[in-house]
């Protein structure tokens, strides 16, 4: 058996798919898997889970059309600042993961607010990874370590120049709708999570998700290099 599920990372994708075989746009999908998104927070505060991370934009999605690029930003900020309260009751902590650069100001605006008005939360952390790369988090990484006049890039020293260096990395990372790839999510900090990939869309998902997450966890076997 594995030792206590920490940190949760997810890749959530499906959105569109869902909402195609409906009939309906692709929005909608996204619109769902916003709901889909608070379930699965209360799944990770019902089963103990301390940090979790969605990726929500990479730095690559700015290549999807227009109109639905600015749809995702527009329900991203809308969203995140509807949800404080929330987060608050639930005592949930909430973490921009990713570059602000690009980003328009209604998102860096509702991103700063749910940050500072939940900061006093510790029950579980969330990081919403928006506009995130894990590539780009690397190099963002080392050009602050260069302006800090570092000289030493060892693991340890180069660590503490990302986004949230006390945020442990994932022990499981898991992705939805049956993708079996992790598309530059946490590339630095994934060398030893385990993996789950599932084949349900990512709209669907709920509290009974993150409880079959841990029982595959809890099958197993964690060895970091060592002979057990």
């Amino acid at each position: 058996m594995s030792e206590e599920l920490v940190h949760l990372a997810l890749i959530m994708d499906g959105n569109g798919r869902w909402a195609k075989m409906r009939g309906l746009e692709r929005t909608e999908g996204h619109k769902e898997g916003g709901k889909a998104a608070v379930k699965v927070m209360k799944g990770c505060i019902e089963n103990g889970i301390k940090y979790l991370t969605l990726y929500c934009f990479s730095t690559e999605n700015w290549k999807r059309p227009k109109g639905e690029v600015d749809y995702l930003m527009g329900l991203f900020a809308k969203e995140t600042v509807k949800q404080i309260p929330e987060a608050n009751k639930n005592g949930i902590r909430i973490l921009h993961l990713g570059s602000r650069e690009n980003l328009p100001q209604e998102d860096l605006d509702a991103m700063d607010k749910a940050v500072k008005e939940t900061a006093g939360n510790d029950k579980l952390i969330v990081q919403l990874a928006l506009n995130y790369g894990g590539h780009d988090e690397i190099n963002r990484a080392i050009k602050k370590a260069i302006e800090a006049g570092e000289s030493d890039f060892s693991e340890s020293t180069l660590s503490r120049y990302f986004d949230n260096p006390f945020v442990p990395s994932p022990d499981f990372i898991g992705r939805s709708a049956g993708e079996n790839r992790l598309s530059g999510f946490m590339l630095y900090q994934s060398n030893y999570a385990e993996f789950g990939f599932y084949d349900k869309l990512w709209p669907d998902w709920d509290e009974s998700m993150v409880t079959q997450i841990v029982s595959d966890y809890n099958k197993r076997i964690r060895k970091f290099g060592e002979v057990k």
